[in-house]
């Protein structure tokens, strides 16, 4: 499924409509340059399942891993830019996050560690400068229908 998004905005939007069909053991796994929008999406996804809009989201490059109790249960927010190979991710509760619910961005860095359910979203440039092509795969088309922007 491929989605134009025409700002930032629409990202949000999006991304909180994914929130709301996401269980504990699903995995999104965020990917696309630097720049294409995917701490955008992450942002507004995690505020979403925390049902907090104030809630402070800082992104976990540094630390790798950021956990967050939600409504929905845990959740973990990984970015794995600076992972050196995915035998750290078991330092970094990975067994323990995949029957939560996961944000990865980076995933090819996990390898084959990444569960093989995961929903895989894909940013790309657009044309104009706010716009980006969002790809999603990785579900079932019955879990995605209705969403819009």
């Amino acid at each position: 499924m491929m989605i134009t998004l025409l700002s930032p905005m629409q990202t949000v939007c999006l991304a909180q409509q994914l929130a709301d069909r996401v269980y504990q053991g699903d995995c999104i796994a965020l990917s696309g340059d630097l720049g294409a929008g995917k701490s955008t999406f992450a942002r507004a996804f995690l505020k979403a399942l925390a049902r907090d809009e104030s809630l402070e989201v800082p992104s976990p490059s540094f630390a790798l891993v950021q956990p967050y109790d939600t409504p929905k249960g845990p959740v973990f927010h990984y970015d794995l830019w600076r992972l050196s190979g995915p035998e750290g991710l078991y330092e970094l509760n990975w067994d323990e996050a995949c029957e939560a619910i996961m944000v990865v961005e980076w995933p090819d860095r996990a390898e084959d560690l990444l569960p093989q359910e995961a929903l895989h979203v894909h940013l790309t440039y657009g044309e104009k400068e706010e716009e980006r092509h969002l790809t999603m795969s990785g579900w079932p088309e019955s879990r995605l229908m209705g969403l819009s922007v």
